[in-house]
């Protein structure tokens, strides 16, 4: 124990000599541990918000998505590979089948951005275009005027639903309904506002800040398409969601002219299987900012691997000193990586005080926009930050230590 405390007291008195100079050895390894506790955090928290906003919708969701995949992972369109596979045709296939009496409604979609203005007002806003169940799939409500009906949603009719906030943002507090709104040069009368939903955003779909048109209007007139983005179909109840998986499949090869289900090309996912796609491919992301922000504590420890050689060449006769009184090699390692060791702790234990306060802010930000943000600080991630943190300072405090350990007592002693 002794062999210990004797290099743990001469590291201490070496640290608090060199306030500064060991300040910024430390600030790369705050910064990376700060940036780990963040990521964790943020990224755990906005992975819950993503998936319980699509668990709110229901749990009674069928979603068919151009492009085949395997159950394992996203189908291509998920990743924003453009798929032209699905039509309007098999979404009304699936909806006027007698073979599947459980779906009580489906829409289909497709998603652009446009600029919508009034006057002398513009905006750029989300546009879906859809189908008249929309509002039953997605348990949607009209808070002015209403939804257009299905003669609207097959005719190319220039009528548009507002979300509330850009309902807002182009009327101010006067009444939208009845009143014309241009997209594409193209003039549209607003025949419904929806009443205001808080979701959205962090990757979501907002329907505040979206607008909303017949689905044949949307390709035709705005986004020059024929195909789907994707499809919903809302089942009677979820113990048939099975049922009405296997069915739907099976209407879709008939209309694709599928028999092999390895030439599938489309995927049918319930909402289950959807939480599982958005929390793969949300922990990619997490995983890989994860690795960005780990940079900064490869940086840290090569900033700590620098000094400690410089403090090893400005220490040179202090170490042949000790060494001519009967300090060992192990003792002058020890001592260094007892130092290095140092540092890095308490760059991490900064940087988990600093990775705390700003999840924190960004928490207590998040939900005065009134999003569900949940604060969430892994004890798993406070763990890991700490554990690299000490290991950096051992792992880059080696070299140093084995150059110290290897000076000559009596070279040392003749060095100026």
């Amino acid at each position: 124990m002794i062999r210990f405390l004797d290099p743990a007291k001469i590291s201490y008195r070496n640290l608090t000599a060199s306030k500064l100079r060991s300040l910024l050895t430390i600030i790369g390894i705050i910064i990376g541990v700060a940036a780990v506790i963040i990521i964790f955090a943020v990224g755990k928290s906005a992975q819950n918000l993503i998936v319980g906003q699509i668990e709110g919708v229901g749990s009674n969701l069928i979603a068919v998505i151009p492009g085949a995949s395997d159950e394992e992972g996203p189908p291509a369109a998920v990743m924003g590979v453009s798929i032209t596979t699905l039509t309007y045709a098999d979404l009304e296939a699936v909806r006027n089948s007698a073979e599947i009496p459980e779906i009580e409604a489906g829409a289909g979609y497709v998603n652009g951005t446009v600029n919508v203005s009034r006057r002398d007002t513009g905006l750029n806003v989300s546009l879906t275009g859809t189908t008249a169940s929309y509002l039953d799939v997605e348990n949607a409500e009209v808070a002015k005027g209403r939804f257009f009906n299905t003669d609207e949603e097959k005719n190319l009719s220039r009528v548009v639903i507002l979300g509330d906030e850009v309902a807002r943002e182009l009327f101010q507090e006067n009444n939208p309904l009845g009143e014309k709104v241009e997209i594409k040069d193209q003039n549209f009368i607003v025949a419904g506002v929806l009443k205001e939903k808080k979701s959205g955003g962090f990757g979501m779909s907002d329907q505040d800040n979206t607008i909303f048109m017949p689905l044949k209007t949307a390709q035709k007139l705005i986004l020059g398409i024929d195909h789907l983005g994707y499809a919903r179909f809302k089942a009677s109840n979820p113990e048939t969601i099975d049922f009405v998986k296997n069915e739907v499949t099976s209407i879709l090869r008939q209309e694709h002219g599928i028999e092999d289900p390895a030439d599938d090309d489309f995927s049918v996912r319930d909402q289950a299987a959807t939480v599982e796609i958005l929390d793969q491919v949300t922990d990619v992301l997490r995983y890989f900012l994860l690795a960005v922000g780990s940079i900064s504590l490869l940086v840290g420890g090569i900033g700590i691997m620098n000094i400690m050689l410089i403090v090893v060449n400005q220490r040179v006769r202090e170490i042949g000193l000790r060494k001519a009184v009967g300090a060992r090699d192990a003792d002058i390692i020890i001592q260094f990586l007892i130092e290095s060791a140092t540092i890095s702790s308490i760059g991490g234990a900064v940087g988990i005080v600093l990775g705390i306060a700003v999840s924190f802010l960004i928490s207590f930000v998040a939900q005065a926009m009134e999003y569900d943000w949940d604060f969430i600080i892994s004890p798993f991630s406070l763990v890991i930050a700490a554990l690299i943190s000490i290991a950096i300072g051992i792992i880059f405090g080696i070299y140093p230590a084995r150059k110290a350990a290897k000076t000559s007592p009596m070279e040392s002693l003749r060095y100026e």
